[in-house]
């Protein structure tokens, strides 16, 4: 668990750029969000992996946006149900489910389809929101907590030595 935090204040104070850990925060939000054994996913996953993305803050968005989607998961139902019984798609639906991939894709699952809507929907709020936190805290709080007795104690902790050894 320090190294993972390590790891996150390594690249909160790194010159990585706010939109790469912003994305790291959207992907993992993706994936945390909608079931985990679904294509999609898999196309998430590759992504992070490809664009290179932060995986740490990917990691930790994932794990806390799992979380959050159970609590979710009764709201994803009704708002996947509504959009699949829309009587204006059903031809599309249709036509999708009639592939081999949109069976795989299992588009037609109302929480997965909920979700991934959910979620895409909420991608540019959850991306600006991480990029103004991360400008913001390493324009504003990233000195001040530096000069914090707590930081101070903490520098002199095992701790300390992780991120030291992580960051060089």
């Amino acid at each position: 668990m320090l190294t993972l935090l390590a790891k996150l204040l390594k690249a909160l104070n790194s010159e990585t750029s706010p939109w790469a850990l912003a994305m790291a925060m959207v992907l993992g939000m993706i994936l945390g969000l909608t079931p985990l054994w679904r294509v999609h996913n898999l196309i998430i996953l590759l992504a992070a992996l490809i664009f290179r993305v932060n995986l740490t803050l990917f990691l930790i968005s994932f794990g806390v946006f799992s979380g959050l989607a159970y609590l979710l998961d009764p709201l994803f139902h009704e708002w996947g149900l509504a959009i699949l019984q829309a009587d204006s798609w059903q031809g599309i639906y249709e036509a999708i489910y009639a592939t081999a991939a949109g069976r795989v894709s299992q588009f037609y699952h109302t929480i997965t389809m909920g979700s991934l809507v959910f979620s895409l929907l909420i991608s540019p709020v959850i991306a600006a929101l991480t990029y103004f936190v991360v400008v913001n805290y390493r324009k504003r709080i990233q000195q001040t907590l530096l000069k914090l007795k707590i930081v101070q104690v903490i520098r002199g902790s095992r701790f300390w030595q992780l991120y030291m050894d992580l960051r060089g």
